[in-house]
């Protein structure tokens, strides 16, 4: 391949002329968001493409394992993604420097296209260390509050810009019908009014105006029915009516479609044995053609080689996650249908045409770069008081009697018992820092046991296997709850070593202290709603505290009573194991079992009840 010169894009844009080169000018930002101006520019570039250019603005790369030094621009790579594995950088700063360096090479090219960098950042800017960490979307959901998901958002995406990144795969917009589903936590909510509130908050603050160089592109997924497989198994099939597709599932979708979310992510899961991936009817005819969505439909991992290779292609899949071997097989393989026409011309154009788009809108043609600037505002102060907020305002009370909470600042003795309580990687969950989650502690968090030592004046001892035997306190604060996860644990048996109840070592840190007469606050860390009845019955004032992130000291300014409970069950909340025996159960949008607690309930410190 003869090697080009650098030249700058603003310059060859001058041969091919006076439309493309206003691309270059310094328009207003009114003109420069024109669709007819961006739709043109996107033409005149898409006329200069090869077929091999095109296939490289389909793939989207690892920017380790999958690529090696100067096959961004020898296969005209179109995207870059961070999962796990080797970081880019030691800093923030050394991660932009990563990104640059890719971007340079992708901008050495024929054709100078810029590149999209793609990052999971779920609840925050989540594979950082040291940023601002949500709590995920399940608690997101149990606030009730849209703006302050939109705040979530719109942090989200100044700290994801700070590490290099022009786009997130967020938010996820699943509607779980099952908790033994193990991505519960990255839903809003069981309630599609719900979930569709949420969603138009999150990409509102995600994208906001996307030529401002402090938002990113947003993607909704996983479309769809990822949360409604049978048996709530990750990744299954899911046996659906169109009709209960149409109400319950498509309605976020809607809502992120007029949003003008940038890019939509193709599930895993199979629709009544159909894979999503190559699903045409619901991609192309639904999403794209009926519902006017104009953005990205993108793969999910490997959906290239897992679901029907071209034929994802044909149902309408724009960019591919070429990952773990499959650059060389997508690449090449697509070509070959191309040139065997069992891929058509017009069906790579309108790819390209949306990924185009899509670069056009952000603004990366005229600043591919990431702001340094930027780097200041990680885990800012600023930043973290919001997401403190939405930890105080997810928690949801479910029981209080005796008038246990709010705990006195000054009570004598207050024992705090379970790892869970000094463990920020165990109250964060999956996605954070790494793809599974941490089992200890990382950088600029704070932990359950650190906001009560920061609050009360009490004497606060840590025991944290539950066999201090601190009998003689006051009030015993026991966290308990899951470990972290991330994707695998949707059909919950032996094999995974996960439950839907307590684990009995944590049955045993709240049994010692109910049994000696100790009043105790019990504070769930989970990402979904588990089977606690027993444990609800034995102590005296029950927190689901879903996955805080970051800000663990929230949770204890309103144990204290320095701000009251506000939140609400974002899911019924299931009474016995049994009631996830049906094919969907727990599912509670009809009277076939009835819920420990319905969608909806929490209490507050003014409305004390009883639970039997």
């Amino acid at each position: 391949m003869r090697k080009h010169q650098n030249i700058s894009y603003c310059s060859f844009l001058f041969t091919i002329g006076f439309v493309m080169l206003l691309s270059c000018q310094n328009t207003s930002p009114k003109l420069e968001g024109s669709s007819i101006i961006i739709e043109r520019k996107v033409d005149s570039l898409l006329d200069l493409m090869t077929l091999e250019e095109k296939i490289g603005q389909m793939t989207q790369v690892r920017h380790f394992s999958d690529i090696q030094k100067g096959d961004v621009a020898s296969k005209y790579i179109g995207s870059v993604i961070h999962t796990d594995g080797p970081l880019p950088g030691e800093d923030a700063l050394g991660w932009q420097a990563k990104f640059v360096e890719l971007q340079k090479e992708a901008l050495s090219t024929r054709l100078g296209i810029p590149l999209l960098f793609g990052v999971d950042a779920v609840h925050g800017q989540n594979t950082f260390s040291g940023a601002t960490i949500f709590p995920h979307n399940i608690g997101l959901g149990a606030t009730g509050n849209p703006d302050l998901v939109q705040k979530a958002a719109r942090i989200t995406a100044i700290e994801a810009q700070a590490t290099g990144f022009n786009w997130v795969f967020s938010p996820c917009v699943a509607i779980p019908y099952n908790e033994k589903w193990g991505r519960v936590y990255e839903a809003f909510s069981e309630s599609t009014e719900l979930t569709r509130a949420m969603t138009k908050a999150s990409i509102k603050g995600h994208q906001g105006y996307l030529l401002d160089r402090t938002t990113v592109m947003a993607t909704a997924k996983h479309y769809i029915g990822d949360g409604s497989t049978d048996f709530g198994v990750e990744g299954g099939n899911t046996t659906l009516t169109d009709n209960e597709i149409t109400e319950r599932l498509l309605p976020p979708y809607r809502d992120a479609v007029t949003m003008g979310v940038g890019s939509i992510m193709a599930s895993f899961n199979t629709l009544n044995n159909q894979a999503l991936h190559a699903h045409k009817a619901l991609i192309t005819d639904t999403l794209k053609t009926k519902m006017g969505f104009d953005g990205i439909v993108l793969t999910d991992w490997k959906g290239y080689s897992k679901y029907g290779k071209n034929d994802i292609i044909n149902a309408g899949i724009d960019m591919v996650m070429a990952v773990d071997g499959d650059l060389e097989l997508f690449q090449q393989g697509l070509k070959k249908g191309v040139e065997q026409d069992s891929v058509s011309q017009d069906r790579i154009d309108d790819a390209v045409k949306r990924i185009l788009r899509q670069k056009y809108r952000l603004g990366l043609f005229e600043h591919p770069f990431p702001d340094a600037t930027l780097v200041s505002k990680i885990g800012s102060s600023d930043h973290r008081n919001v997401a403190k907020q939405a930890v105080r305002e997810s928690l949801v009370l479910l029981k209080n009697e005796n008038s246990v909470l709010p705990i006195n600042k000054e009570a004598g003795k207050i024992v705090v018992v379970g790892e869970h309580a000094n463990n920020s990687g165990l109250q964060s969950g999956g996605w954070t820092i790494s793809w599974q989650g941490k089992p200890e502690n990382y950088k600029g968090a704070t932990t359950i046991l650190e906001g009560v030592k920061k609050i009360s004046s009490s004497k606060i001892v840590y025991d944290k296997n539950g066999t201090g035997k601190h009998f003689d306190a006051q009030v015993a604060i026991i966290v308990v709850g899951e470990k972290p996860y991330a994707e695998f644990f949707g059909d919950v048996n032996n094999n995974t070593g996960f439950t839907l109840t307590l684990s009995k070592s944590h049955q045993d840190y709240i049994k010692a202290y109910t049994e000696a007469d100790v009043s105790t606050v019990v504070v769930l860390i989970s990402g979904r709603p588990l089977v606690i009845s027993n444990q609800l019955k034995q102590s005296d004032a029950f927190v689901a505290a879903w996955l805080p992130g970051s800000e663990g000291d929230g949770i204890a300014e309103v144990l204290f009573g320095a701000y009251n409970f506000s939140g609400k069950l974002p899911h019924s909340w299931p009474e016995s194991v049994n009631d996830f025996q049906g094919r969907f159960g727990p599912n509670f949008w009809d009277d076939t079992i009835k819920p420990l607690f319905d969608f909806g309930y929490g209490l507050n410190y003014e409305a004390i009840v009883k639970v039997n």
